[in-house]
């Protein structure tokens, strides 16, 4: 029992480190907190879907099309939406990216309904590991996302583009002076932040429902990840999912399933006021 609730809570820790991943990318690097990406992600889930029943595709080329779909997405949202306000108050950027949240969601209901669906999962079938039934699905997915993070912090470590991130997420003017394109930047993180919910939807929906509403109680999770682990390093959401996957499913066994999502509130509460940057995180001075 505790060893199925420990893969479990890894597999959908990883999941909630992805989407948090994609959070604190834009905000270290734009000061931008992207309450839309959860809306993003369900919006290319169900590209997904919707190639897959209506036009036959195999379940690999309907991901690697929403995949596509979501960097294009990310891209248009920075060029269009975010760009033109970027020097623009916090507080205007945060009603922006919740009046995205709005819209993506309408649209969203109007092509593609509100009524429930059932998502594939990427393989079916279960595991016995020391007497534990274990999901295949859970399986692959953990090692599906270990996999992506492992590059993506490869590329932010050694690659120029991953370079170019870190110093512009450290100081955008200083990084514009030495000759990297700081718009680019923002464009890439947003292509990638999008890509890194899509992923993450696609793979929680076979474990809930697909619906419009599908994102919103993963974006809390993926905020309180964050906060949990860091809303100012690249490692910090990555720890912080995993604990709250973990706490999560274990909490969910052992007392009740109806409690997830105050049990993901109390922890965002209990952390600001122990410890406001987070596990790992490091309090910083503003950018000037």
């Amino acid at each position: 029992m505790l060893l199925q609730q420990l893969i479990s809570g890894f597999a959908t820790g990883g999941l909630y480190a992805l989407a948090a991943l994609g959070l604190v990318l834009i905000y270290k690097t734009s000061d931008v907190v992207n309450f839309a990406q959860g809306e993003m992600a369900m919006f290319s889930t169900f590209i997904a879907y919707t190639t897959m029943t209506s036009y036959g595709m195999s379940y690999w080329e309907a991901f690697i099309l929403a995949l596509l779909f979501a960097s294009v997405l990310g891209f248009i949202v920075e060029r269009f939406f975010i760009r033109p306000i970027q020097n623009a108050p916090v507080l205007s950027l945060l009603i922006v990216t919740l009046g995205l949240m709005m819209i993506v969601n309408g649209i969203a209901g109007w092509a593609f309904g509100f009524e429930t669906h059932s998502f594939p999962a990427i393989v079916g079938g279960e595991l016995k590991i020391f007497g534990a039934v274990i999901s295949k699905s859970n399986l692959l997915t953990l090692v599906i996302t270990v996999f992506i993070m492992g590059i993506l912090f490869y590329m932010l470590k050694y690659a120029l583009a991953g370079i170019a991130i870190r110093a512009t997420s450290e100081n955008p003017t200083i990084a514009r002076l030495m000759g990297i394109a700081v718009n680019h930047v923002y464009s890439i993180t947003w292509v990638v932040s999008s890509i890194l919910g899509a992923i993450a939807g696609m793979f929680i929906a076979p474990t809930t429902f697909l619906d419009v509403n599908m994102m919103s109680s993963v974006l809390l999770k993926a905020f309180t990840a964050a906060v949990l682990g860091g809303f100012t390093t690249f490692v910090g959401p990555v720890v912080g999912g995993l604990i709250l996957g973990v706490l999560e499913n274990i909490a969910s066994g052992y007392i009740s399933a109806q409690l997830s999502s105050t049990f993901a509130f109390a922890l965002i509460v209990i952390m600001l006021w122990i410890k406001p940057t987070g596990l790992v995180g490091q309090k910083v001075g503003k950018k000037v």
